[in-house]
């Protein structure tokens, strides 16, 4: 394990209290750029790592295959390979595969493999469940990284894909040679794991479609978020709270057709006084929010980097207990843990954005009112 027993705690005890770090970039034009200034802003923030998991999400890297799902699959020995690939060929048709090209480094001591698989549902198997292509594609998903022993899909969506691992983001980005990438959005993470253990599949963003999550902090919730979401279907197998924020993303936007605005809410829901100050309709809707979907708020200290193809999204906890800011500069969006990374790469920016605590920042494409964070109604000050 990719571990350093310097950052362990001054009186030796076995938990590590830290931070990670967060920075999501974005081009408004949907103009692809390389791993350059990505990845030179979040190796800024190296202190709030330890070197326990680093990873990326990048938007629009395979533009001649962007029709096809691209799952990629990390593998920690050759029969979970074999394992895993009868479900695939079984379930999909696999119109490519190819290991994905990784350098060698003395960084990291027997990493798992990992491939790649642009593939499409099989329209037999389709007519049989009478289901979306996607709904399909997250049954598959859950069914290799729950059932069979030794597989991971890390990602699945179509035209993006997630690498990701244990050691510093800059060492990763080596590891995956991200210099040969281009992409719209990317979304980065350092990580500086707390509870849960630093392993491959530990590491951010975590994905399901084209859903794709950074986070910093705890959830506390996570058992009541974990049964919720295993009721729906979803299956908790990454041994991580950050997890369950991306199926609760698939789950009410895909599923539940819920705007983004309001999942902010469900996860990051006012107050019970600050719902009660409300105007009638809005305190109907608040209301019916935290009584259907209480089990998926998310208690605790967080704040996250969300995004799907078009939209990036940063969203703190009520409290707003772990930092996150937005700066605009020209087409580009930048959400981040610290300001200092954004400055890093863009000294001079347009537009400065501190969101508030459950606020959130939303970037879409061809839209430059990005940076008008919807106001908490009915804030309550003491």
């Amino acid at each position: 394990m990719y571990a350093r027993r310097e950052h362990a705690g001054s009186y030796s005890d076995d938990k590590i209290l830290g931070s990670c770090a967060l920075f999501g970039m974005m081009n408004l034009t949907c103009e692809r750029f390389s791993s350059k200034e990505p990845v030179h802003a979040i190796s800024c923030m190296r202190e709030r790592g330890n070197g326990l998991g680093g990873g990326f999400a990048i938007y629009g890297i395979y533009p001649d295959l962007a029709d096809l799902y691209a799952f990629h699959v990390m593998y920690m020995d050759p029969l979970s390979r074999r394992r895993a690939e009868k479900n695939l060929m079984r379930d999909f048709r696999i119109l490519l595969s190819e290991e994905i090209p990784t350098k060698e480094s003395n960084e990291f001591l027997d990493p798992p493999t990992f491939w790649r698989y642009f593939l499409e549902p099989k329209p037999s198997k389709l007519r049989d469940e009478n289901v979306s292509s996607d709904e399909y594609v997250v049954r598959r998903v859950m069914g290799i990284n729950t059932g069979v022993r030794g597989a991971y899909v890390i990602s699945s969506g179509k035209d993006m894909g997630v690498f990701k691992g244990i050691g510093f983001p800059e060492d990763i980005a080596d590891f995956f040679r991200l210099n040969e990438y281009r992409g719209y959005m990317w979304i980065c993470h350092a990580r500086f794991p707390t509870n849960t253990p630093g392993w491959w599949g530990g590491a951010h963003p975590f994905s399901i479609l084209d859903w794709s999550v950074a986070h910093n902090g705890e959830l506390s919730s996570y058992g009541v978020n974990r049964r919720y979401l295993e009721m729906e279907g979803y299956g908790c197998a990454m041994k991580t709270d950050t997890e369950v924020l991306a199926y609760a993303l698939d789950l009410l936007a895909r599923r539940h057709n819920i705007p983004i605005e309001l999942i902010a809410k469900v996860f990051a829901p006012p107050y019970w006084e600050e719902i009660d100050a409300m105007k009638p309709k809005e305190r109907l809707t608040f209301a019916a929010l935290r009584r259907v979907y209480g089990s998926l708020m998310m208690n605790g200290p967080f704040s996250i980097i969300a995004a799907r193809h078009g939209e990036m999204i940063g969203l703190t906890d009520r409290k707003k207990l772990r930092p996150l800011i937005g700066g605009m500069r020209g087409d580009f969006l930048y959400i981040s843990s610290e300001e200092s990374a954004i400055r890093s790469i863009s000294p001079s920016l347009d537009k400065v954005v501190r969101p508030y605590g459950g606020e959130i920042i939303v970037g879409r494409l061809r839209d430059l009112r990005v940076m008008e964070t919807p106001t908490l109604v009915g804030r309550v000050y003491a």
